[in-house]
C-alpha cells in the first residue's frame, strides 16, 4: 500500500475557500457556538459521529439543520422516546393488500445527516439498532441490506438534567461516537444577538439557508482530509496518551488514577488521528501538530474514560483526569 499523496498548495487553498464559505453561512444562522461549528465540521470531514451534551435551548437542532442546508445534505431529526421502536428508525416492511406483496419503507436514518435528539430516552433495544447503522453504515430490513447515503453523519444529543426515564448509553455505543462535545450557554452579547435575529426573521421556516457547497464538495473534503500528513512521532504521542488512560497509576497522581475504572479503547487513537487531520485542514495546514491533539483531547476522551463511583461521589470531572494525562506524556 502506497502512502497518500501530499496536499498541493492549490488544493489547500481550495479547501480553505470552501470551508470558509461553509463556516460563514453557518455563522449567518447560528450565533456564537464556534467550538460546536468546529466539531460539526470535523464530523462532516471525517464521517465520524458526534455526541452533543447540553441543557435544552442551545441551538443544537438549528446548528445541525443549518449545516445540512449549507452543504445540500438530506436532514432528518428523530425525537427519541421510550416507546420508539427500531423499525421507526431503520424502516420496515408494509403489506400491500391490493398487490399481495410486501414493500419496504426506509426509515429516517436513511439521510445524510441524522439528528437523534435525546438519544438516552430511547430504549436499549432501539439504541442497539443504531449500532449497525453507525458502524456498518447500512441497515437490514427483512433480510435485505440497504446501504446508507454517502456522506452519512449521526449527531446525537443528551440532556445532562432530567435523568428520570432515561437509558444510559452502553460503553460500546459511546465508543462509536468519534467526539463528544459539551456546549456552554451563550454570552449576554450573543444571547442579545439571538433575539435580534429572531426579530429580523432569520429563523423563519422560509428563511432557509442557501447551500454554498454540494455533497460532491463534502466527499472531496473527506478525501483531502485523509491525505493530511501525520508524523509518526505524533502517532506515538496519540498512542501514548491512550495507553496512559489504561495504566494511569504509573503516570499520574495515584489518587486521581484510582478514579479511573476503564481506559480508552483503540478507537480513541483512531478518532484522534482522524479528527486531528480534519482540525489541521480547518486551520489551513497540510500536517498535524501536537497542539491539534491537545485541543481535541477532551472531545475524544471524555466519553471513553469511565470513572468509578468514588469520582461521582467526590464530583471529580473527567476533564481533570484528561488534563493530568496530557501533562504526563511528553509532547513531541
Amino acid at each position: 500500500m502506497t502512502a497518500a499523496a501530499r496536499i498541493e498548495a492549490q488544493e489547500l487553498q481550495g479547501a480553505q475557500a470552501l470551508l470558509n464559505a461553509v463556516s460563514h453561512s453557518f455563522e449567518n444562522k447560528v450565533v456564537g457556538q464556534n467550538r460546536l461549528r468546529e466539531t460539526l465540521l470535523i464530523g462532516l470531514m471525517t464521517g465520524g459521529h458526534i455526541l452533543l451534551e447540553s441543557v435544552p435551548g442551545l441551538a443544537k437542532t438549528t446548528a445541525a439543520q443549518t449545516l445540512a442546508d449549507t452543504v445540500s445534505a438530506q436532514f432528518r431529526r428523530i425525537q427519541c422516546t421510550p416507546d420508539l421502536l427500531p423499525s421507526d428508525i431503520v424502516g420496515t416492511q408494509v403489506y400491500d393488500a391490493a398487490k399481495g406483496v410486501f414493500s419496504t419503507q426506509l426509515g429516517p436514518v436513511h439521510a445524510n445527516l441524522v439528528l437523534l435528539d435525546e438519544i438516552n430516552r430511547s430504549s436499549a433495544k432501539t439504541q442497539s439498532a443504531m449500532l449497525e447503522a453507525m458502524q456498518e453504515r447500512q441497515t437490514s430490513i427483512g433480510g435485505v441490506v440497504y446501504p446508507l447515503p454517502d456522506p452519512f453523519l449521526v449527531l446525537a444529543t443528551q440532556n445532562p438534567i432530567e435523568q428520570e426515564g432515561t437509558y444510559v448509553l452502553p460503553e460500546a455505543q459511546m465508543d462509536r461516537f468519534m467526539l463528544k462535545d459539551v456546549l456552554d450557554y451563550p454570552s449576554p452579547a450573543e444571547e442579545a444577538e439571538v433575539i435580534r435575529r429572531i426579530d429580523a426573521g432569520v429563523f423563519l421556516a422560509e428563511a432557509k439557508q442557501t447551500a454554498v457547497a454540494s455533497l460532491d464538495d463534502v466527499r472531496r473534503l473527506q478525501a483531502l482530509t485523509h491525505r493530511v500528513y501525520i508524523d509518526p512521532a505524533i502517532v506515538r504521542y496519540i498512542v501514548g496518551l491512550v495507553y496512559v488512560t489504561r495504566h494511569a497509576a504509573q503516570y499520574i497522581d495515584p489518587q486521581l488514577a484510582e478514579y479511573i475504572e476503564f481506559g480508552a479503547s483503540p478507537r480513541a487513537s483512531i478518532a484522534f488521528s482522524q479528527a486531528a487531520r480534519a482540525l489541521a485542514l480547518l486551520k489551513g495546514r497540510d500536517h498535524v501538530i501536537p497542539e491539534d491533539i491537545k485541543e481535541l483531547a477532551h472531545r475524544v476522551l471524555r466519553h471513553r474514560i469511565i470513572l468509578g463511583f468514588a469520582a461521582v461521589a467526590e464530583q471529580v470531572q473527567v476533564e481533570s483526569v484528561i488534563d493530568a494525562i496530557l501533562g504526563s506524556v511528553q509532547t513531541p
